[in-house]
């Protein structure tokens, strides 16, 4: 028994350390995300010390855009993917067994120790992702922030306006800037919860399985049909 103790023991530790790597990871991206966004705001810029440039340039586009793709793939990226998509997998089993259990008698799910350790490592893992999706959606927010692109669309036309001089060149400025936003809608990938990248695999069980079990338990504790 005690071998047995310290051995989960280990093991529990190990992989919370990995989540908490994880975490860590995202705050940073999301650090990274929120001071991409502050420049081209000067006041911001100036107040978080940070380089500030305007998007009224073709050659000042491209380099915004290369600074965010750089921003977004700094850092591991597929290890911690994998450990968050490990820890979703693992959150996603266990709610299947306990809805399984529940199918199988609600009324002694409770009597046996196991449900209760299933049900304290669900609470757990899904505290943990709900602080990595929380991370994640803000830094999806930060990342395609279309509001900026619009707000230089507006300074152009403005621009426009006072140095009609300066108009074919500021209209390919504003070219640019409407392809960049369609390029940044495009970009978003199709296989994101609330911000965490999933393997396309797990996104569909997610779907399927986890919905099915749920409209399972629900059908059962309300006495009526329910499709989710």
């Amino acid at each position: 028994s005690a071998i047995n103790f310290l051995e989960r023991l280990c093991l529990t530790w190990m992989f919370f350390f990995m989540m908490c790597v994880a975490e860590r990871t995202y705050k940073q991206r999301f650090l990274f995300a929120k001071l991409f966004s502050h420049i081209t705001s000067a006041r911001k810029a100036r107040k978080y010390e940070i380089p500030h440039f305007r998007l009224k340039k073709v050659e000042n586009i491209k380099i915004w855009l290369s600074l965010r793709s750089y921003l977004k793939r700094r850092g591991p990226q597929r290890s911690v993917d994998v450990v968050v998509s490990s820890v979703f997998l693992l959150a996603l089993s266990i709610a299947f067994i306990c809805c399984a259990q529940v199918l199988k008698g609600h009324k002694t799910f409770l009597n046996a120790a196991y449900n209760w350790e299933f049900l304290m490592w669900e609470a757990a893992l899904l505290l943990f992702l709900l602080r990595l999706a929380s991370l994640g959606s803000e830094t999806n927010k930060k990342y395609s922030n279309i509001s900026i692109l619009l707000t230089e669309q507006i300074n152009l036309y403005l621009k426009m306006e006072k140095k009609p001089n300066k108009k074919e060149q500021l209209s390919l400025v504003n070219n640019v800037l409407k392809l960049s936003t369609k390029l940044l809608k495009e970009l978003d990938s199709p296989f994101r919860l609330y911000g965490l990248t999933m393997n396309p695999l797990i996104y569909n069980i997610t779907r399927v399985v986890i919905l099915s079990a749920v409209s399972g338990v629900i059908s059962d504790l309300l006495g009526f049909n329910i499709r989710v």
